[in-house]
């Protein structure tokens, strides 16, 4: 599946504003503040803006950063990395593979077995529950 490609504005017109300010102009939610942070609900997160699945409730974790953690990935096409120098520092922002969606940032003091924790901004993502994919199912 190629990129998706949409305008400013049709972003605009999807997203709700502080959802555009964080996934397309690349901001930051107050710690402890988005949605899922402390959510202990079993499911996937999908990107919010595209809906591709990014990660699992089994690779969440309690940080304790306040923003949503994860230590992998649902699969290693999910998310690109690139070099983030803004703010006076250099961290690895994290990017949806298919829509360049901002999500936040990955950090290499997380748990094993892989050591990362991506640090995930709440408006970046959508959880989908089983409860939900079965309203989805049966009307």
């Amino acid at each position: 599946m190629g990129k998706l490609s949409k305008s400013d504005r049709e972003w605009q017109r999807e997203l709700s504003p502080e959802e555009f300010r964080i996934t397309r102009q690349k901001g930051t939610e107050p710690a402890f503040t988005g949605k899922y942070w402390n959510t202990k609900q079993d499911g996937t997160y999908v990107c919010r803006c595209c809906g591709e699945p990014l990660f699992t409730s089994e690779t969440k974790y309690d940080s304790g950063c306040g923003w949503p953690s994860f230590y992998k990935a649902i699969n290693g096409s999910a998310i690109e990395e690139h070099l983030d120098t803004s703010h006076g520092m250099v961290r690895t922002e994290i990017v949806c593979h298919h829509c360049d969606a901002h999500l936040g940032h990955v950090f290499t003091d997380g748990p094993q077995p892989t050591g990362l924790r991506y640090c995930v901004n709440s408006a970046s993502l959508e959880l989908k529950t089983q409860e939900k994919n079965d309203e989805e199912t049966y009307p």
